[in-house]
């Protein structure tokens, strides 16, 4: 395995962070309004909507990632293995994200063909562009001090397009098209696909791949997917992310319908009108006067603030206490706020606000030691087998993360649909939908972070093994 420098210059750093900016435009709309897309704007069955989700989701789950890593382990270019695929899958990602939140003028059928095929293509470009981005995390450089920082700026960035979606663009969406829905998000999935594709080609430009295996490194398929099946923190990684991202994907599409059927709106207004006279006196009127919407972006935006802090802190208590130790303590203490909402009034907005708050600062001390630890296991491969095998390594962490992200989507229009949801109600929904939303955001939820800290027990990566690994390996690299 070569080597080159492993410390990297800002300028790297954050052109590597803009990678996952762009990546997360699309994937923060699709964890936070893909359903209500299906349901409310696209108007699908809400049984047809968790049909396509699940399957379209695990196919791409299983079939793209594995197949996606194990060709970009064996891309050889003038610009490494994963620099290229980041360049070639830059303008094809964004027309596709456009074109799946487009709402043709189809029959019924025809509506739902065209989501399955935009939806499938979606996936498939996605996994294509963000894997070997994330592999690239893995040989940029050698150190884990410089992975962790890079983990941070990494995670800010994922913050920014995350307080983008989460707090502006539901507004932006009602604004821009004045009132219509389904003109409103064209509009804005238009412009977040122009800015995200720039942001990949900047990635592509400021980025090196240091760390490159060597020829007596080459394995074969099979022999990279024996490593993976013997790889025990590959498989708690798995499993810890997979049911990272059901939680994520469960609470983060089941706001928008809490704020529209369960907060009481009267108390909301009163709450947040000085932030919105506020907002009005320094331009900013798209929020309007839909406080549903306003509550909604301002909500989150409270989260993900107190979530940058935290991933401020993210950093340096990792390289002091090790990333596993960091993480499963703060993500237990960020699961207790979430519990916290099962007890919440409708019109205790307050707490509502506060206890957000409070799970944004905890679960952002977690954000960026999720990746940094695959980065480790990729490490933990090369340490035991002498083969490095970093994108399929990654791949597997995909396949946890589209699954998480299509358990957790399917389950909130599934649960929704237990509960007697009815997307067309103009009378306002039953007390049992209200109830299942409420749950969607609180009991549900928590369940899969708990077992994943329970999970993390067994997981033997800790700070003392992490250092050796390290020195082991720059060792190797050395002669």
């Amino acid at each position: 395995m070569k080597s080159t420098s492993d410390k990297l210059s800002i300028i790297e750093k954050i052109g590597y962070s803009l990678g996952d900016l762009a990546a997360n435009l699309v994937f923060q709309t699709l964890m936070t309004y893909l359903a209500y897309f299906y349901t409310d704007i696209y108007k699908l069955d809400a049984n047809d909507a968790t049909a396509i989700m699940f399957i379209v989701g695990t196919v791409a789950a299983f079939g793209f990632n594995p197949i996606v890593g194990a060709i970009a382990d064996r891309t050889n270019s003038k610009w490494g293995k994963f620099r290229p695929w980041i360049l070639w899958t830059a303008v094809p990602l964004g027309i596709i994200s456009v074109l799946a939140f487009s709402t043709p003028d189809f029959s019924y059928k025809g509506k739902v063909i065209y989501a399955v095929i935009t939806y499938t293509l979606l996936l498939l470009l996605y996994a294509a562009s963000n894997l070997p981005y994330s592999a690239l995390s893995g040989v940029i450089t050698g150190s884990m001090k410089e992975r962790n920082s890079i983990s941070s700026y990494r995670f800010v960035a994922v913050m920014f397009a995350q307080f983008f979606v989460q707090v502006f663009m539901l507004p932006i969406i009602i604004y821009a098209g004045e009132g219509d829905k389904a003109v409103g998000i064209e509009i804005v999935m238009t412009w977040l696909a122009v800015i995200g594709t720039v942001m990949l080609l900047i990635t592509f430009l400021t980025t090196k791949e240091r760390v490159v295996p060597t020829e007596a490194q080459k394995s074969t398929i099979w022999e990279d997917l024996s490593d993976l099946v013997k790889n025990k923190p590959w498989i708690i990684m798995l499993v810890l992310t997979t049911l990272t991202f059901v939680s994520l994907a469960m609470k983060g599409g089941s706001y928008v319908y809490y704020f529209e059927n369960f907060i009481d709106a009267s108390r909301l207004t009163s709450f947040i009108n000085p932030v919105l006279e506020f907002l009005s006196s320094i331009g900013i009127n798209f929020f309007g006067n839909d406080p549903v919407s306003a509550g909604f972006g301002l909500f989150n935006a409270g989260g993900i603030i107190f979530m940058i802090i935290g991933i401020g802190l993210s950093k340096t208590l990792a390289d002091k206490y090790g990333k596993r130790n960091v993480f499963g303590l703060f993500l237990l203490i960020a699961t207790l706020f979430i519990i916290a909402f099962n007890f919440f009034e409708s019109s205790a907005i307050e707490l509502i606000f506060g206890a957000q708050i409070l799970h944004g600062f905890f679960y952002g001390i977690t954000i960026p030691l999720l990746w940094a630890m695959i980065a480790d296991v990729a490490d933990y491969s090369e340490w035991k087998n002498n083969r490095r095998a970093t994108a399929i390594i990654f791949s597997a962490m995909m396949v946890g993360l589209k699954l998480g992200l299509t358990i957790g989507s399917s389950l909130v229009t599934k649960i929704l649909d237990y509960y007697g949801y009815d997307a067309n109600s103009l009378s306002g929904q039953a007390s049992e939908a209200i109830l299942g939303t409420k749950l969607l955001v609180s009991i549900f939820p928590a369940i899969p972070f708990l077992l994943g800290v329970g999970l993390l027990f067994f997981y033997e990566i800790n700070k003392t093994m992490e250092t050796q690994i390290e020195l082991d390996l720059k060792q190797r690299r050395n002669n």
